[in-house]
């Protein structure tokens, strides 16, 4: 008992529901975000008036290392999960009977980049292939039903310091990885298409620029490095895709979530300011060629390790009357934002918890109205709601369309943020771990001003208003979140309930 008790639980509940109550939608979940990029699942035989019957079907032990961070996909009735650093695993979703495992052997050759990354984060299937990320840089296809590798190629440089934790994304016959490892080298971030069947590249999209010496890679790059000072190639930029992305099958694009700089601290990075692209942005690319399409910037210049890697969705709301198609956006910066899909172009934003960094965004263009203070001027240290765990993280948050509510684990804290002592420098060394941050240590006394504090937040994406929230223990207190068309909304927390 005190084994289970201490080792990650897969735990499968289950349902007595009334016999002919056929299933009209899919139970298929092939990807990080569910059917449709929401986290939402049709189904309705589990509803408000039944969940109550929920009762144990089987659980298993995850016993392949401390990381098990991975949402399960499920797909013709067969569970697939990730842990540790590079297990999969196929189980049968009624008995829980494994069905094959593969381990891809990531530690044998990742090094050092096993001390900065969490393991796999999600899988993705398509066309009768699992496909996954391992923390030392490969992307590999597997055939679904024996588990056996089909191809794996190498998505990063030899020693380049990049690695894969996030999921795969899956569309028209490709697959999408990103990369993490900003925070801790100088890497410059891009996204790859390959060809599900072969696994050879079918496109590159990179999300800063390079040395203007060796030419751009196309005129979004151009563009991009007028948005930049000094001599950044030098600290790579930042700008990794180290998690969300979304494929659109309307306008035939994928979205891809682009996270902070690296070092953080612009005055290292880009002396001298400028926007930065395209970190933390939302670059829309045609999914067909890679080619740019258009963006949006979260927090232009970035500073504090504020991304926009988190969540992207889908909906279509009515707003002013008007019916739109929307993409729906919490990253880490306490805003929630509603763009329109076709264009990019701001609809409304709104904070979701108390932030200081900004005083809110300008309708017109787009931009935060920043608060100059903020930047932690002349090495003057501030205290910054949201602080790097930002308002929203990696756990999902989720849309149902029958409530018109998102539901957002959310937290509410702040950081000291001050320039390093000495000279400014693009990193430094942690107990052996190389951090990229360019900050340094808050002043004696200086802290935030309340302790912090985490929930579910309901949030209503047309008027952008709250609908109700739950407090959650801890400081980052709450899971992941899945809701469904039985009027239901999922979630686990710190407590493990």
């Amino acid at each position: 008992m005190l084994r289970r008790l201490l080792l990650p639980l897969l735990i499968i509940l289950s349902a007595c529901t009334p016999h002919g109550e056929p299933a009209t939608v899919s139970g298929d979940w092939p990807g990080y975000g569910g059917p449709d990029e929401n986290h939402y699942s049709a189904l309705a035989e589990i509803n408000e008036g039944n969940v109550g019957r929920l009762g144990l079907a089987w659980f298993t032990d995850i016993t392949d290392g401390g990381s098990a961070l991975s949402a399960p996909i499920a797909v013709d009735g067969v569970l697939y999960y990730a842990s540790g650093y590079s297990h999969i695993r196929a189980v049968d979703a009624a008995t829980g009977k494994q069905l094959w495992a593969h381990d891809a052997e990531a530690w044998k050759t990742a090094g050092r980049k096993m001390r900065a990354a969490w393991g796999i984060r999600g899988l993705a299937y398509d066309r009768g292939r699992i496909f996954f990320g391992t923390i030392d840089g490969r992307l590999t296809a597997l055939d679904a039903r024996s588990g056996k590798p089909v191809w794996s190629v190498m998505t990063v440089g030899p020693d380049d310091e990049r690695y894969v934790s996030g999921a795969p994304w899956v569309f028209d016959g490709k697959v999408a990885i990103g990369h993490g490892g900003a925070d801790f080298a100088p890497v410059r971030g891009y996204v790859t298409a390959y060809d599900q069947n072969t696994g050879k590249q079918v496109w590159r999209f990179h999300t800063v620029p390079g040395n203007p010496a060796d030419g751009f890679e196309n005129t979004a790059m151009a563009m991009a490095a007028k948005t930049w000072k000094g001599e950044w190639w030098t600290y790579g930029g930042g700008g990794t895709v180290w998690h969300a992305m979304a494929y659109d099958p309307k306008y035939d694009r994928i979205y891809i979530g682009i996270g902070n700089g690296s070092p953080w601290n612009q005055k290292i990075r880009s002396p001298g300011g400028g926007d930065n692209l395209f970190l933390c942005s939302i670059v829309a690319l045609d999914a067909k060629t890679g080619e740019y399409v258009w963006h949006y910037q979260t927090n232009p210049g970035e500073t504090w390790d504020y991304n926009s890697a988190m969540d992207i969705e889908f909906a279509d709301l009515t707003i002013d009357g008007k019916p739109r198609s929307v993409i729906m956006h919490a990253p880490k910066n306490g805003f929630f934002y509603v763009l329109d899909r076709e264009t990019g172009k701001l609809i409304s934003a709104k904070n979701i918890v108390p932030v200081n960094w900004a005083s809110g965004i300008d309708q017109k263009t787009g931009r935060p109205i920043e608060n100059p203070a903020a930047r932690y001027p002349d090495g003057k240290a501030a205290i910054v709601y949201p602080s790097p765990f930002g308002a929203h993280n990696i756990e999902a948050m989720s849309f149902n369309p029958g409530t018109g509510l998102v539901y957002i684990p959310a937290m509410d804290q702040g950081r000291v943020y001050t320039d390093p002592a000495g000279p400014l420098k693009g990193w430094r060394h942690l107990d052996g771990q190389r951090i990229s941050t360019g900050t340094g240590a808050p002043p004696k006394g200086v802290v935030p001003d309340r302790p912090a504090t985490s929930f579910l937040l309901a949030w209503n994406p047309a008027t952008q208003s709250e609908a109700w929230r739950v407090p959650m223990p801890g400081i980052r207190g709450s899971g992941g979140t899945a809701t469904t068309a039985g009027n239901l909304l999922f979630a686990g927390n710190a407590g493990g309930r």
